[in-house]
């Protein structure tokens, strides 16, 4: 023979079972979730209750000026909070994964953004708010404004690309083809912004929209399907 009596046989491995993720990275993730869907919608009730906005004459980020506007920079700064805790747990859900590092640390920039965002607000313009010009004139800090969401959702934009791998690990294969095509439709959004304001507010929407539904996706998809 050639085992001895005391010698231990081998156990059967058992195989590995695909995990969601746990409950703390679940809470966090949520803020990923929510963020866009709560933002737009705080936005749809000023630009409807605020006398003088029009949403195809005004942009959203301009329901920060005027005596209710304190409103809008809440709304801003909220957003950017629960864009950077999805990201927080984006990271834990994806567990280092394809697309753990750079998906969640883009969201995380776009959170950022909307805190530049509340800090510099956007320039009055168009007769919005009541008493201003029809014709702005971009000032320092409408600039920074522009250039902070500018970058965050060119940030937004790279994390969709980014996380379309993940996405077709899970099987989500139509679902990684339209997280490649969503930057497409953004940027089509803004760049139709000369035209037209709402072509604008349907880009930034869009883009908010797409990262709760792939968050979410991302979120209760175990990881090893």
């Amino acid at each position: 023979m050639t085992h001895t009596l005391g010698e231990p046989r081998p156990r059967p491995v058992a195989p590995a079972t695909p995990t969601l993720p746990r409950p703390t990275a679940r809470w966090a993730v949520t803020g990923g979730v929510l963020a866009g869907p709560l933002f737009l919608a705080a936005g749809l009730v000023q630009g409807s209750a605020r006398e003088g906005f029009d949403f195809t004459r005004h942009a959203i980020s301009q329901l920060a000026l005027g005596g209710a506007g304190w409103i809008q920079t809440v709304n801003f700064l909220l957003a950017g909070a629960l864009l950077i805790a999805g990201a927080a747990g984006l990271r834990r859900v994806l567990d280092g994964g394809a697309g753990a590092t750079w998906g969640p640390a883009l969201i995380g920039v776009c959170g950022a953004s909307f805190w530049a965002a509340a800090a510099f607000p956007a320039d009055a313009g168009a007769g919005f708010p009541a008493g201003s010009p029809d014709t702005a004139t971009l000032s320092g800090h409408g600039a920074a404004h522009m250039a902070a969401g500018m970058a965050g959702y060119l940030a937004l934009c790279a994390a969709f690309v980014v996380l379309a791998r993940p996405l077709a690990g899970r099987g989500h294969r139509g679902w990684a083809v339209a997280s490649r095509l969503a930057p497409v439709a953004v940027l089509a959004g803004f760049a139709g912004s000369a035209a037209s304001v709402l072509a604008f507010t349907a880009g930034a929407g869009l883009g908010l929209l797409w990262l709760t539904a792939l968050t979410a996706r991302l979120a209760t998809t175990p990881a090893d399907r």
